[in-house]
């Protein structure tokens, strides 16, 4: 991960650290992105997706027996004409299933339901300075890590040539200090980095290892933050697996509607994806949010200024709880409309 390469920013520009996580984080998207349009578009018999739509056929095949048995006896028992709308459902899943060559209408729909997800999440972040200030937030967390890693070696020398060590590595920081300003402009939290900095680099060569961690922080305390951003991240694509999961299971849920119960599998498939594009979303909101929070704090004094192990523990740990949390309140939402929806419908037609 980003943490783990801190050892050798020494020998990369400024700029190769500060691009390096945007280029992995856009190169992930674009191979997500990679994997729905392979699994979902190109469903050929040997395509996953393929194989899991005859399967569905299979399901719909074998639980249409028991649709007709049903069918048959309402349609003797009952006097009204509700059982002639029953018939709709086998034309629903057949129309669904359907493989004209290029992909199953299903397909196509979940393919544009999570785009539409995706241009949701996408509008939340992009929204205002919202994404800016994601991307500042982090880079604080960032920057205190390459400052440290500039700074660390110095710990160990004294005298002359700890002077030495610090005045070369304020020279390193400088150039991420510029680096900053040109994307960012003339921020607070460049300021007070900046000047933590320099409290230990204008020490003149008596800097104790409780200034060192004081002022940016323990080794445990970077292996702690790499563990957590790495939890971010992880939740992140946890999210995308997930979800891709759930879609490639719609033929399942299709194929499983006919039998005679009272709750269809496509409405639990359907309720499910959006739950976990509700996860997505709420996820982003609470990371943007709280990174703005963060952004505009207006301490100046360093002293003041808190510690950003509370934003890191937040996205890490409980932004992924919560997120969750509210996916579940919105699932069972969504559910419960469908249902209700469904009744309404059943009732009138």
């Amino acid at each position: 991960m980003w943490l783990d390469s801190l050892s050798i920013f020494a020998e990369l520009g400024v700029d190769d650290i500060l691009n390096s996580g945007t280029t992995t984080a856009r190169g992930i998207a674009d191979s997500w992105n990679n994997q729905w349009v392979d699994l979902l578009q190109n469903n050929t018999k040997e395509n996953l997706y393929g194989a899991l739509t005859n399967l569905g056929v299979f399901f719909a095949v074998g639980t249409l027996l028991f649709f007709m048995m049903r069918w048959l006896r309402d349609m003797i028992e009952s006097e009204s004409s509700r059982p002639l709308t029953e018939l709709i459902w086998p034309f629903i899943v057949v129309a669904l299933l359907a493989n004209p060559g290029n992909g199953t209408i299903l397909s196509d729909l979940t393919l544009g339901v999570r785009n539409y997800i995706n241009h949701v999440n996408q509008q939340v972040v992009t929204a205002s300075d919202a994404n800016q200030n994601y991307q500042q937030a982090l880079n604080m967390s960032v920057a205190e890590e390459v400052a440290g890693s500039f700074l660390r070696p110095c710990e160990a020398l004294s005298g002359n040539q700890q002077t030495d060590c610090l005045l070369k590595a304020a020279e390193k920081t400088d150039l991420l200090w510029k680096e900053y300003r040109r994307l960012y402009g003339n921020q607070p939290w460049i300021d007070r980095l900046e000047t933590k900095v320099n409290q230990i680099a204008d020490n003149n060569g008596s800097v104790s290892e409780i200034a060192f961690d004081s002022l940016l922080g323990s080794t445990i305390q970077t292996s702690i933050k790499n563990f957590l951003i790495s939890l971010q991240f992880a939740f992140q694509n946890l999210t995308e697996a997930t979800m891709l999961l759930v879609a490639a299971l719609g033929p399942l849920a299709v194929g499983g509607s006919l039998l005679p119960v009272a709750g269809k599998p496509i409405f639990a498939w359907l309720t499910g994806f959006l739950s976990i594009g509700i996860a997505k979303i709420s996820f982003n909101i609470i990371a943007v949010l709280t990174s703005t929070v963060v952004v505009n704090i207006p301490t100046q004094n360093t002293s003041d200024y808190p510690d950003l192990m509370w934003f890191i523990i937040f996205l890490g740990i409980l932004a992924p709880i919560l997120s969750l949390s509210l996916a579940t309140a919105g699932g069972f939402a969504v559910f419960n409309a469908i249902s209700n929806t469904t009744s309404w419908v059943r009732q009138r037609v």
